[in-house]
């Protein structure tokens, strides 16, 4: 995966970097695309409340929940991909894709892009994070679900958005993201048993997957795995 030239940060996450990175101000839109269940999104409703906010996702699951969630007033919820983005030519001032846009699927990673030029005013901005394909996480994660190949289609899609001009990239940056599990169980529930897939995993290699777990359980019932990520701050030009 392509991580040249990319400055190296200490530990963080992406709501820091968004809250330093971006110059939010004053009554301006910013939209998350594939949200989960917008954790980053909520704390930047509390944190900027004259901000008006859209939060969007495919999975229906858990986009019924985000619906029926507490909702700050400030955040709206869309369901939505990243390939029809259903929000008007330069409406948005920011934009935040969250360790998703692997997730759209391959063939409409740069229709996305694209997507996102459009709806972005000319000099706004897009905070995409992905992850990168190396750690201990990554390890454990790939026995079930090897994201190799989608990962540097995203980075891929980014590269190729920036090579023809769609987006100008501003700056790119390298962080560790910190993972916590109250044991393997807490695990299971929120990345095998996340609604937005579907893992077919037979009982031998689920053993596999708890012994490769069961090394970073610590005396306290808690594994803490430091996920190295990338984000790629870009912008829509503000010509054309």
């Amino acid at each position: 995966m392509d991580i040249e030239n990319v400055t190296d940060i200490p530990v963080s996450t992406d709501f820091e970097l968004i809250c330093k990175l971006l110059p939010i101000r004053g009554n301006e839109k910013l939209v998350e695309l594939g949200c989960g269940p917008a954790e980053v999104t909520r704390k930047l409703a509390h944190q900027f409340p004259e901000l008006q906010i859209i939060a969007t996702d495919v999975d229906k699951i858990q986009h019924a929940k985000n619906v029926t969630s507490e909702i700050p007033p400030n955040l709206a919820f869309l369901y939505g991909g990243a390939e029809r983005i259903d929000l008007p030519d330069s409406s948005v001032n920011y934009l935040l894709m969250l360790k998703s846009l692997h997730h759209v699927p391959m063939n409409l990673m740069e229709q996305g892009l694209a997507e996102i030029r459009r709806v972005l005013v000319p000099g706004g901005l897009a905070y995409i994070s992905e992850p990168v394909y190396a750690g201990a996480f990554n390890d454990i994660l790939r026995l079930f679900h090897d994201e190799k190949e989608v990962r540097q289609a995203a980075i891929d899609a980014i590269n190729h958005a920036v090579s023809t001009c769609q987006l100008e990239r501003v700056s790119q940056f390298r962080f560790e993201s910190i993972w916590k599990f109250e044991g393997f169980s807490d695990f299971e529930r929120r990345i095998i048993g996340a609604t937005h897939n579907e893992f077919n995993i037979s009982p031998l290699l689920h053993q596999q997957i708890e012994s490769a777990f069961a090394p970073h359980i610590n005396e306290e019932g808690v594994a803490e795995f430091r996920s190295p990520m990338r984000v790629d701050l870009l912008r829509r030009p503000n010509r054309g």
